[in-house]
């Protein structure tokens, strides 16, 4: 019988951790919320140096251990400039563009804790000023934040609070849709997260003895490259990291089903792991797409790159418009929560 996850459930779930906001470097408070989520399982839990989470769960084996991660950091950005018109320039974090922004609503928050709420628009957005709005380059000189407070100048601005330095963060206009849609920004990669959330809860509830001791990543600064390239175990054969699975022209992933990613920017993935959870997919017939993601890297790629001997892999639910306006169905996270569940109680792979 095929395991069923209450998808409603990881939707929910996926809507509270999108609507905190945690670029990369403010991530405390998204954490927290993680960690009092996994109390009430009675896993073991720690905080590393870096600010991300690690829960274990003990199994079989404690000589051979594996690695799950997912990452609760996201794009954002931080104030670059306060300009002397009030308004201020920003510097992204994370890989994205600036017309992916453009409109935007957002959040400063300042060193005392304070938030101001702002929106990002282009210096020459109106048209009856600026004749060639259209045509205006989107980059960090023309793109500004007009804040939600009455500035005229620096020192005003400054008198807020706002400093040089300050997180901002975007608006995720996170919305649940009837027809099983869920749309947001950030769900790369907190659909995932959500995921390993759901997917400790239901070992716990079905007391499942894992074969293997199995350690879950919560880690906080993938969008800048290293967030899962330490704290790795000795005893880790297999590092399996689950994001997202990028969708556009030439790929094969999409929506409704678990991407199992072969290669991405960094090269390809342990293809013993690859066959292996493809041959998991096939036997509980869990819809999969196999993929190649050409502009990616995950966490399990920056834990090869830092010199971990590992076997990694990267799945995760297919994801549209990433770093912009994304979205996916609820038969995509049902996919992944499926795969994965049945790959934490399967046998390592012989290296």
């Amino acid at each position: 019988m095929t395991y069923k996850p209450d998808t409603a459930e990881t939707k929910e779930l996926i809507q509270q951790l999108v609507s905190i906001p945690s670029p990369s470097g403010y991530t405390k408070e998204v954490i927290s919320f993680v960690e009092e989520y996994l109390k009430p399982y009675n896993v073991e839990t720690k905080r590393n140096r870096k600010g991300g989470l690690i829960a274990t769960l003990p199994g079989n084996n404690n000589k051979e251990h594996r690695m799950l991660t997912a990452h609760v950091d996201t794009l954002g950005a931080m104030v670059k400039e306060v300009k002397s018109n009030g308004r201020l320039r920003l510097d992204l974090i994370g890989g994205y563009n600036y017309n992916s922004i453009e409109g935007e609503y957002c959040q400063i928050h300042t060193a005392s804790g304070k938030t101001i709420t702002g929106t990002i628009l282009l210096h020459q957005t109106s048209v009856h000023v600026y004749k060639e709005a259209g045509k205006a380059e989107r980059n960090q000189v023309n793109m500004e934040v007009r804040i939600d407070a009455k500035v005229k100048n620096e020192k005003e601005v400054r008198a807020l609070g706002i400093e040089v330095g300050d997180f901002v963060s975007l608006d995720p206009r996170v919305e649940n849709c009837e027809n099983g849609f869920i749309k947001s920004r950030h769900l790369d990669d907190k659909a995932s997260v959500a995921i390993l959330l759901q997917l400790i809860k239901q070992i716990h509830e079905e007391k499942i003895t894992l074969p293997y001791t199995t350690h879950f990543l919560i880690s906080n600064n993938e969008e800048i490259g290293y967030g899962g390239n330490s704290n790795i175990p000795e005893e880790t054969v297999e590092y399996l990291a689950v994001d997202m699975g990028a969708m556009g022209d030439g790929q094969s992933t999409d929506e409704y089903t678990v991407s199992i990613c072969a290669k991405d920017a960094s090269g390809p993935y342990h293809l013993g792991l690859r066959n292996s959870l493809v041959e998991l997919a096939k036997q509980r017939d869990i819809a999969y797409k196999l993929d190649i993601y050409p502009y990616y890297g995950s966490d399990a790629s920056a834990a090869i790159k830092a010199g971990h001997d590992i076997i990694h892999g990267l799945i995760g639910p297919g994801i549209d418009s990433s770093h912009a306006f994304e979205r996916t169905h609820e038969e995509s996270l049902e996919c992944t929560l499926q795969l994965l569940y049945y790959y934490v109680q399967s046998e390592l792979q012989q290296y």
